[in-house]
C-alpha cells in the first residue's frame, strides 16, 4: 500500500488520491495534521528532494510567516519550520518503494506507477 504524505483539504492531494483511486493503485492518506510528522521522514523527503522544493512558497503559511524566518530560511531552519508548520511542506509526498514523488503531476504518476 502506498502512503501519501499531505493534508487531506488541500486540492492537488486530492487530485493525486483521486487518480490512485481511479488507477486501482492501493493507498493511504498520511495527513500531517492529524498523524502528526515524523522527523526521520521530513530528513528522507529533505534527502530525496532537498530542502527547497520541501518548501511550499505559494501557502498561505509561507506568506505569513515572519519576514526575518523567511529571510533566514537554510536548511537547517527549513527542517525546524516544517516540522513546527507541517502545512508549509509541499504537497502531496510519495516517498516508498523507490518511488519519490513531490506535488501531482500525472505524467510522473503514470511513470511511476507504470499506467
Amino acid at each position: 500500500m502506498i502512503k501519501v504524505y499531505g493534508i487531506k483539504n488541500c486540492d492537488t492531494v486530492k487530485k493525486a488520491l483521486k487518480w490512485l483511486a481511479d488507477n486501482q493503485i492501493a493507498h493511504q492518506l498520511h495527513d500531517y495534521r492529524v498523524d502528526g510528522l515524523d522527523t526521520v521522514w521530513l530528513e528522507q523527503a529533505e534527502q530525496a528532494f532537498g530542502w527547497e522544493a520541501l518548501v511550499n512558497k505559494r501557502s498561505t503559511t509561507w506568506r505569513n510567516l515572519d519576514q526575518a524566518v523567511k529571510e533566514n530560511f537554510a536548511r537547517t531552519t527549513a527542517l525546524k519550520v516544517l516540522t513546527e508548520q507541517p502545512t508549509l511542506i509541499k504537497r502531496p509526498i510519495i516517498l516508498q518503494d523507490g518511488k519519490a514523488l513531490i506535488g501531482f503531476n500525472e505524467a510522473e504518476y503514470k511513470a511511476a506507477f507504470g499506467k
